[in-house]
């Protein structure tokens, strides 16, 4: 399986930009001053990157707008916390990925997970091949939260083991292991199938 060949896309959000248009540490300083249209144009400026991880996780859009506003709502009360432009986007995939591990876990205690669960009926990826995307997916989804959160940052966000262990708050040598196994896992349903 070419790992960099996955290359999901969650649906296109109407208004929502990309992480770095019009960034400046001036927004951060005038949000924790107070301006609302500050705070505003920062949330403008990342909500794509939250929605992004929140839906590579779970396929679902509801879900992920559900969970990033949550995640913004945490923005806008830990404001003071945040040093940088640069903190704040290790920030929010910090809250994001941890946000999605813990709706995960908490669903998976209150009822039995179902795949039907993750895909919605007549749901589809638009791409050069929307059957092994959609196929990929599904699997992505099915991997238990560890795993699809090291997934979900390594290919989907691009981040190096570095990054990811700075991300989720494991010791590097965790993340190695959890990515490797979860992309065995990926491999071995992959040829199951």
């Amino acid at each position: 399986m070419a790992t960099e060949a996955i290359a999901l896309q969650p649906p296109e959000i109407e208004g929502w930009t990309q992480p770095g248009e019009s960034r400046s540490g001036e927004m951060l300083a005038r949000a924790l001053a107070g301006d609302s249209e500050a705070f505003a144009l920062i949330v403008r400026q990342h909500q794509r990157m939250v929605f992004s991880v929140v839906w590579n996780f779970f396929s679902d859009r509801s879900l992920a707008e559900d969970i990033a506003q949550d995640v913004f709502l945490q923005l806008f009360q830990s404001l003071r916390a945040i040093e940088s432009d640069s903190h704040l986007l290790f920030w929010l995939r910090r809250v994001a990925i941890r946000k999605c591990i813990d709706h995960h876990r908490w669903r998976s205690k209150r009822r039995p997970v179902s795949l039907d669960d993750w895909i919605e009926e007549g749901e589809t990826v638009e791409g050069p091949d929307v059957l092994a995307l959609d196929k990929v997916r599904t699997l992505v989804t099915a991997l238990p939260a560890k795993f699809r959160a090291v997934v979900v940052l390594r290919y989907l966000e691009d981040q190096t083991p570095d990054e990811m262990a700075e991300t989720l708050g494991w010791p590097l040598n965790t993340v190695k292991s959890r990515l490797h196994r979860a992309l065995k896992m990926l491999k071995d349903r992959m040829s199951a199938e």
